[in-house]
């Protein structure tokens, strides 16, 4: 490592309520809306193109999330390069005007073939933003502040999941992605005001190589940090992407006396995000620890995913939304997780990292729901998926390894960012 900057010319700070925190924030609300709108109104959706049949709504739906996850996959690299290349800006409203056009061509699909190359545009669209939006705040944020800041972004940011919901449930599901393209196309006109990064214009004025994904994989011991990294996310999406989406399969499983939709699990799920990324920023300031913040979050995080899947059998409705709004509390680490990313990199390579992280753990949905419907399979009956023990191993699994990585993570808070990867 070294100094990215001259020592007489410090990069430019600002304050928690900037135009960059503000935008940044608002960026990652519109982001999260559209991310998680699919898993509001997938079924109405499905249905209203034809899709009737329980397991072909089920299928089908797990087909068009991977669709989009594969999307944030392709533009978790193409947007993180491009934000240590050509700025932090250019990421943050580029990616945020190519999910908008997206959304707003998805409220006009007739074929699930058209609705899921959409869903793979939005996916690409929607990698670039949160990444962007944490790196700027980290790097234009005073040290002390940035847990803070980041805390601000998460906080609006994933609020915009009941947004979503509320407009999915009053207004339909084609209206649901104009709204989300509208919000998105709206913000773009809020970028007056928002400066590039200091640390990222002084980067521009060395030699160093800017932007380099594949240096990530030449340094045994920054591999070692990049995929620590990406394995803290993890047990978010597993959450997220198999627990809250399955909602109703769930819901069938454990016998809940009374019909539970996927959308106000995602909504009850995405408030006890709301004050779960409040904890989680509030909580490492305190401690003045990243790590053991994450550590206290994943232990929760067990807890309540041991709940969900075995304390549920045969209650209300009610007994289990509430049980959604703890689990989105627990699981509300992801700014967190990004700021984390994000501290552990040099300048040239911070929005590579910062954007890629985020992004390959939402795609370990990939991975987990093919792993999870087999292992369903295969410790259930023919006919009859066995979803509660699937998701007690794939949770697991994720959690104890998303715990090991934290544990030998180098500490990041306080860390002085300027400086770059050699």
């Amino acid at each position: 490592m070294k100094p990215a900057t001259s020592p007489t010319l410090p990069p430019k700070t600002t304050g928690l309520l900037s135009a960059i925190v503000v935008v940044a924030a608002l960026g990652y609300f519109v982001d999260i809306y559209d991310l998680i709108l699919f898993s509001i109104v997938r079924v109405a959706s499905l249905k209203d193109l034809g899709i009737t049949d329980p397991d072909q709504i089920t299928n089908q739906g797990l087909y068009l999330i991977n669709m989009q996850m594969t999307g944030m996959l392709l533009g978790g690299i193409l947007w993180g390069v491009l934000g240590d290349k050509k700025g932090r800006l250019s990421v943050l409203f580029g990616s945020i005007l190519i999910y908008s056009l997206a959304n707003i061509a998805n409220g006009f699909v007739q074929t699930i073939e058209q609705y899921a190359w959409l869903r793979l545009i939005a996916g690409i669209g929607l990698a670039g933003e949160l990444g962007a939006g944490i790196t700027l705040v980290s790097e234009t944020l005073p040290k002390e502040k940035r847990g803070y800041g980041t805390m601000i972004v998460a906080t609006v940011g994933v609020s915009g999941a009941m947004l979503a919901y509320w407009v999915g449930d009053k207004f339909g599901w084609r209206n649901a992605y104009f709204v989300g393209g509208g919000l998105g196309l709206a913000l773009l006109a809020l970028r007056v005001g928002v400066y590039e990064s200091g640390m990222f214009e002084q980067a521009k004025k060395s030699e160093v190589e800017r932007g380099n994904f594949f240096a990530l994989f030449t340094n045994g011991p920054r591999l070692t940090r990049y995929l620590k990294c990406l394995l803290i996310g993890v047990p978010l999406w597993f959450v997220v992407g198999i627990l809250i989406t399955l909602t109703p399969e769930f819901g069938k499983a454990l016998g809940i006396t009374g019909p539970v939709t996927a959308g106000l699990g995602v909504f009850w799920c995405y408030f006890g995000l709301v004050f779960g990324d409040f904890a989680s920023g509030t909580l490492s300031q305190l401690l003045r620890s990243r790590n053991r913040a994450l550590q206290v979050f994943l232990v929760f995080c067990a807890v309540m995913v041991g709940v969900y899947l075995f304390g549920l059998r045969g209650a209300s409705p009610t007994a289990f939304y509430a049980v959604c709004f703890v689990l989105g509390i627990a699981v509300g680490f992801w700014a967190l997780f990004v700021t984390v990313a994000a501290e552990q990199f040099g300048t040239n390579l911070r929005a590579t990292v910062a954007t890629t992280a985020p992004n390959f753990a939402r795609g370990s949905v990939v991975l987990l729901v093919p792993i999870f419907q087999y292992l369903a399979a295969a410790l259930g009956q023919p006919g009859t998926p066995n979803r509660i023990g699937s998701g007690a191993v794939v949770g697991g699994v994720s959690l104890l390894i998303a715990f090991w990585a934290v544990s030998t993570l180098p500490e990041s808070f306080g860390k002085d960012l300027d400086y770059v990867e050699e």
